[in-house]
């Protein structure tokens, strides 16, 4: 045998041995995408490869990177992402491509090759891979992702993460409870000694006896007083445990009037005018035989609070308002118009459509009898009580504009929280069913936050230096509705809560006594969503504060509006009264009615009855920016809260215009005058011996109140502002718009009902 010896290599490196790795040094490290977690929140399913559809035309915006289901949002993170645009809403909890598990309304999945689609619910099997999800969010947004580059089996398993856990079986399953458990015990250091912080709030929660006496006091109820009947919910399970009652009546009469009323809620106080006259809630009697006394004594005890004893009005909101079906069904519609339909609001079929959709009818209603119960309190000196079957839902939004109509503390962002946490939260409005969030029953489903928030902006729109508030402000605060961190919006009533969060307290081993809004706070605390810089969006730069005027070439000047403007806003809707009381026998007219109805504003008045004289005088006189206000109603007065409808459609959006551009200059400009006013208060003149100080310095930028700040002599100037529309949102990635390529969103949403039940699609998928 031979050995064969070993060859040596033939081949010899010459390069330094530093640069034997040169294609490591010059390649790129890879881009690690992962989510921003809060305390308490896991990955519960994730998948590579996906793409973000932006583009309706071709797909070279489009976005690729990581899908991630969480138990508390959807997440992308994009592989490169777009630069982040400088006025732009930043948000502490969310980033710019999340959306909370509670904000979702329908999760689909489509496979194109196969034809196939289903509407995704809890638990439920998926028998093909989907090359699609569409994403129906309730904040009106649309989004699509395609997995074609994406494995199979992880897009399935994502899509199934995300349906099942956007469903909870419980209340306490929802994220906010781990969240803000998870919260307090990391926050415990801060606590000295174990006791509770200071509120820290402005807002009256209306949990606690003096909130309710304060509001008397500050509306000059003299005749009533704080009423404990219901503490720890002893009567009924959907009122608080404090409210306010007639002096008159002891607390033995209502406990034994209660029994007839609807889920036993005594009549509900919410406001005093200067005059005396109130305004009060009431369910129906449910005992026939006892109606007529049991309102008897009520009214009589109200007519006691009042100074001259005048009588008391009813009105019944179910006669004379739609109700909550009718209510979704018109946002279905409108939102249809606005997302799902392509975009053509230059054509006359759009605006027809969107007034098919009888949604702004609506709203006018709403503030039509709002204003009608204004003059009654006003201009009649004479108490109201509004009636609804349950008390809790259309009565929320009457007494809410009724107020924001009488009393300028509610237009001012303090009081106009207070005002929704008196009359909505505390007294039992069902955020729980009403958003569906536990996507349980679709027909008690209804938007009336949504319907009131409308109605303000209405009001702001006509009154623009009224409202201390921006519409800004009211979009974000219809966008924390499905953020499922805070209280407010959570419970059907202030006993639901107790309830939960007493769980929930013993659960996370929170000691008893301790203030609920120390562990679990409600959404007024701002600064948990957003910087203080954010926060300047809220402010309004034209409010006019109390005492204050406008000042034009000189001159102090009041807001004037034509005379002629009464006439076309409120005649012909005369009001019938019987008995004292108002009866409901007009009813809501349909949309083919509405025009034919407000003909007859345009002839001479031949009837002048004392409503019709009441607000012709009201409309003949300058605005107090700081008194009453009543609104237009006319079609032409009322519009489409295009900002909160349209601000993801990018066909819809303005760049570099619209109302921002308005709101830009207006904030420069205050906030270079709130400097100047700042230096010269701190201006020291001359005196013996000295000479003037120099002006002081301008306050930090995290201690202005506007969002857009004044450019000093000295700064150098920056790049201009590039604003859209929309601001300060981006439409960009938050709409999937029919005509993109892949299946159509159309292909889903026919007729009236936008979103479609699991049920309908089941029967399409097999």
């Amino acid at each position: 045998m031979f050995s064969v010896k070993p060859t040596k290599p033939t081949f010899k490196s010459y390069l330094p041995p530093l640069q034997t790795d040169v294609k490591k040094t010059i390649e790129p490290p890879i881009k690690k995408l992962e989510p921003r977690l809060l305390p308490g929140e896991i990955v519960v399913n994730e998948v590579n490869f996906v793409k973000k559809c932006i583009s309706t035309e071709n797909n070279q915006d489009d976005l690729v990177g990581k899908l991630i289901c969480t138990n508390f949002k959807v997440s992308f993170i994009p592989q490169d992402a777009p630069p982040k645009q400088k006025t732009k809403l930043s948000h502490l909890l969310l980033e710019e491509h999340d959306i909370p598990l509670t904000c979702l309304e329908q999760v689909v999945t489509v496979n194109d090759a196969k034809g196939k689609r289903k509407v995704l619910g809890s638990n439920q099997k998926l028998k093909f891979n989907p090359t699609e999800l569409v994403l129906y969010c309730k904040d009106l947004r649309i989004i699509r992702f395609c997995f074609d580059e994406a494995g199979p089996e992880g897009a399935r398993k994502v899509c199934l993460a995300i349906a099942h856990y956007s469903h909870p079986a419980d209340l306490q399953l929802l994220f906010g409870f781990e969240y803000q458990g998870r919260r307090y015990h990391e926050s415990k250091g801060e606590r000295v000694n174990g006791s509770t912080p200071p509120r820290g709030l402005q807002t009256s929660i209306f949990d606690r006896p003096s909130d309710w006496d304060r509001e008397i006091k500050r509306t000059g109820a003299s005749e009533w007083r704080v009423c404990s009947v219901n503490e720890n919910y002893v009567i009924s399970p959907s009122l608080p445990e404090y409210s306010v009652v007639p002096v008159s009546l002891a607390d033995q009469d209502l406990k034994q009037i209660s029994s007839f009323f609807h889920d036993h809620r005594i009549p509900f106080w919410c406001w005093n005018h200067p005059n005396g006259s109130a305004l009060v809630r009431m369910t129906v009697i449910t005992d026939p035989q006892y109606q007529r006394k049991s309102e008897q004594k009520v009214f009589t005890a109200i007519t006691k609070s009042h100074p001259q004893r005048n009588d008391v009005v009813k009105s019944d909101l179910d006669k004379c308002l739609p109700n909550i079906q009718d209510i979704q069904c018109a946002f279905a519609k409108v939102r249809q118009i606005c997302v799902v339909d392509p975009f053509e609001e230059s054509e006359e079929r759009w605006f027809s459509s969107i007034e098919n959709s009888r949604w702004l009818e609506y709203v006018r209603a709403f503030l039509k009898l709002a204003a009608e119960m204004v003059y009654y309190l006003d201009g009649r000196n004479v108490s109201v009580v509004l009636q609804e079957e349950e008390d809790r839902d259309l009565s929320c939004v009457v007494s809410s504009l009724v107020q924001l109509m009488l009393d300028p503390h509610y237009r001012s962002l303090a009081g106009f929280q207070s005002l929704v946490q008196k009359e909505w939260v505390m007294a039992g409005h069902r955020f729980l069913d009403r958003c569906n969030h536990l996507k349980k029953n679709d027909k008690e489903e209804s938007p009336l936050f949504m319907l009131f928030l409308d109605c303000v902006w209405q009001l702001m729109n006509q009154y623009p230096a009224a409202f201390e508030f921006t519409e800004t402000y009211l979009i974000i605060l219809s966008d924390s509705m499905w953020i499922p961190l805070f209280s407010t919006f959570l419970f059907n009533s202030p006993r639901q809560q107790a309830q939960h969060l007493l769980d929930f307290a013993k659960s996370k081993a929170i000691p008893p006594g301790e203030e609920q809004t120390a562990y679990f706070p409600p959404v007024w605390n701002w600064s948990q969503q957003f910087s203080t810089k954010d926060q300047t969006l809220f402010n309004n730069p034209m409010y006019v504060g109390k005492g204050a005027a406008c000042v034009q070439n000189g001159e102090v000047k009041t807001f004037r509006r034509a005379k002629k403007t009464f006439s076309s806003t409120f005649r012909g809707t005369p009001t019938s009264l019987r008995n004292g009381l108002r009866g409901g026998e007009e009813t809501l007219p349909r949309r083919s009615s509405l025009v034919s109805e407000l003909k007859p504003d345009f002839t001479p008045v031949k009837d002048d009855s004392p409503s019709e004289r009441y607000f012709r005088d009201w409309f003949s006189r300058p605005a107090d920016q700081q008194g009453m206000l009543l609104p237009l109603l006319m079609p032409s007065h009322l519009a489409l809260w295009k900002l909160f409808f349209l601000r993801w459609v990018p066909e819809a959006c303005i760049p570099g215009g619209g109302p921002v551009t308005a709101y830009h200059k207006l904030s420069q400009l205050v906030d270079e005058i709130e400097i100047l006013q700042s230096q010269l208060r701190q201006y020291k003149g001359p005196s013996p011996g000295n000479t003037p100080l120099p002006s002081p310095s301008r306050p930090p930028s995290d201690q202005r109140r506007m969002y857009f700040t004044a450019i000093s002599f000295n700064d150098s100037p920056t790049p201009p502002d590039f604003l859209t529309s929309s601001f300060p949102y981006s439409p960009a990635g938050n709409l999937c718009r029919p005509g993109i390529l892949g299946t159509p969103i159309s292909k889903f949403l026919n007729g009236a009902r936008t979103w479609l039940s699991t049920e309908t699609l089941d029967n399409d998928t097999v």
